[in-house]
């Protein structure tokens, strides 16, 4: 039988036994109604018609109170079905005890008590605070009655570390949620653990996209999709622990309101906001930093690899050129300002980390390897004299004697 169908029956059985009991109660009544002896025997037909008046009242509140008090029932039961086994044993074990002590005391409130309807309403209270006593009686010591039960004697107990719903729940930040890359870092299971949105950072990205810009319109607007689809896919969860936000802070900043919050559900912030980021370490609030996990998972490029790069535009410095790989890190190539355009062999010179991520700095292949070669020679002529065949590159001395030609000693020809 699906529980669905169970929960229906229980329901109606429980309304039918109301009712029952409710028509019983009515016509157990009679006998108290006042001058009743004298009405009755003034009309015959008067208590037969009392009798249908306090029956069909007992019908109609079995009837309206059924219902209601089969809800309550199925509540306490799926309260029932979310607890732990732990937990279940001993609301049994405490039930148990309660119902237990109240019969301890039925024969003694039934020698002291004769009116039936206070003796009955004596026992159910004693027996609903027996119960209850019994129940926080033995969820106080779930653990070791569990151990006791199962091993079946005593043991030295082993403290149970209670762990918050909320803790270690990653809070996702405005920027990080419009950005988009958390969803697919969710998808790998690389991010585990429950997703929250607050309720004011929700706010914040509907008034992005009810801007009346259209970048920040689409910004918005691409958010909120996001948003629907992880909901979908995800464990997410929105607005629901923002009560535990102080109310002092609803004027604050929604970075700030971040930082109290996350400090207050003992939960871990997940941004690409750089100063978000230091805030919150500032703060002891540890912080996901999608930026430094992309930067982490690039490729490591070392100075002296050959790469193929297509230059797309010109650096900032002067015959710079500026190309990019595939996962968005630039690379600055001296002298590749006339490559512009077109698909390059370079060498990577050195490799600079930012706070933006990786920055390569290389240079063309061929047109550098030429310039070795030339240094190499220039540096060989100037300690040999010489060029590499033996070739003298020192300039001519210089004429003497003025610029004159001597035939003889003494003699100079005009």
């Amino acid at each position: 039988m699906a529980l669905f169908k169970f929960r229906t029956l229980f329901t109606l059985i429980l309304t039918a036994l109301l009712i029952s009991c409710g028509i019983y109660a009515g016509e157990q009544l009679l006998p108290f109604v006042p001058n009743f002896q004298e009405l009755n025997q003034a009309n015959p037909n008067y208590a037969l018609t009392f009798k249908a008046g306090l029956a069909t009242i007992g019908l109609l509140l079995g009837g309206w109170l059924g219902p209601r008090f089969a809800d309550l029932i199925i509540q306490a039961g799926k309260s029932l079905e979310r607890m732990s086994a732990t937990d279940k044993i001993a609301v049994g074990v405490g039930v148990t005890l309660g119902v237990f002590a109240t019969l301890l005391l039925f024969n003694l409130l039934s020698a002291l008590i004769n009116a039936v309807p206070l003796r009955i309403g004596l026992l159910t209270l004693l027996s609903v605070i027996f119960i209850y006593l019994g129940i926080v009686a033995m969820m106080s010591m779930k653990t070791e009655l569990v151990t006791i039960l199962a091993r079946g004697g005593p043991v030295v107990p082993v403290p149970e570390k209670e762990t918050p719903p909320t803790a270690n729940c990653k809070i996702l930040d405005t920027n990080v949620i419009i950005d988009g890359r958390i969803a697919d870092v969710c998808r790998t299971g690389f991010l585990e653990g429950t997703l929250y949105v607050p309720g004011f950072v929700l706010e914040e990205l509907q008034h992005i996209a009810d801007s009346s810009d259209n970048l920040k319109r689409a910004r918005g607007r691409r958010g909120l999709e996001i948003l629907n689809t992880m909901q979908q896919e995800l464990p997410l969860v929105v607005r629901s622990w923002d009560k535990h936000l102080e109310s002092s802070a609803q004027d604050d900043e929604v970075d700030t309101r971040l930082v109290k919050l996350a400090r207050a559900l003992h939960g871990v912030i997940v941004t690409n906001d750089y100063n978000l980021n230091k805030v919150a370490a500032l703060q002891g609030v540890r912080v996901l930093n999608v930026n430094e996990l992309a930067n982490a998972l690039k490729p490591v490029v070392l100075p002296g690899e050959a790469m193929v790069v297509g230059i797309v535009k010109e650096g900032k410095e002067a015959n710079q050129g500026v190309a990019y790989l595939d996962d968005g890190t630039m690379i600055v190539i001296e002298d590749g300002r006339r490559y512009i355009g077109s698909t390059m062999s370079v060498i990577v010179t050195s490799v600079l980390q930012t706070v933006a991520g990786k920055m390569i700095f290389a240079r063309i292949k061929g047109e550098e390897d030429d310039e070795d070669v030339y240094q190499r020679v220039s540096r060989e002529a100037r300690n040999d004299g010489g060029g590499p065949n033996g070739t003298n590159l020192a300039p001519p001395p210089a004429p003497s004697g003025g610029g004159y030609t001597r035939r003889g000693a003494s003699k100079k020809v005009r």
